[in-house]
């Protein structure tokens, strides 16, 4: 079993930047693609970011792309969310999500592994 703990969340203005980490234990991040997924209030879970167990491979929502990046330290049992030019509409609750399979998903059904969650808000 692996347990996921989000940290980094935070207030911050439209326009700044937060870092979210995503540590893993109880088994090698490296076995596992990693998602970034986030619910804002009243709506559903929706997928931000993912990425391969080698970190060759990442894929974004549209709603991200060019703003956000995913990222890996399998050595460090980590994975990071760099979030920059942020938006009002990124406020959410953010997940890291964590499968065993090789993969990239989107869907959160896809995902066996979740962590607690980190808020963001993001100030006008």
């Amino acid at each position: 079993q692996v347990q996921l703990v989000e940290s980094g969340g935070g207030l911050v203005q439209a326009g700044g930047s937060l870092r979210l980490s995503c540590a893993a234990s109880g088994r090698t991040l490296g076995s596992l693609t990693m998602g970034w997924f986030r619910q804002a209030p009243g709506k559903e879970r929706e997928f931000v970011a993912a990425i391969t167990r080698s970190g060759m491979i990442t894929r974004y929502a549209d709603s991200v792309k060019g703003r956000f990046t995913i990222s890996r330290d399998n050595a460090k049992n980590t994975v990071y969310l760099q979030m920059n030019s942020l938006r009002p509409e990124d406020t959410a609750v953010y997940y890291c999500a964590g499968r065993g399979s090789l993969s990239i998903e989107t869907t959160a059904l896809e995902y066996d592994h979740w962590g607690q969650g980190t808020q963001v808000t993001v100030s006008s």
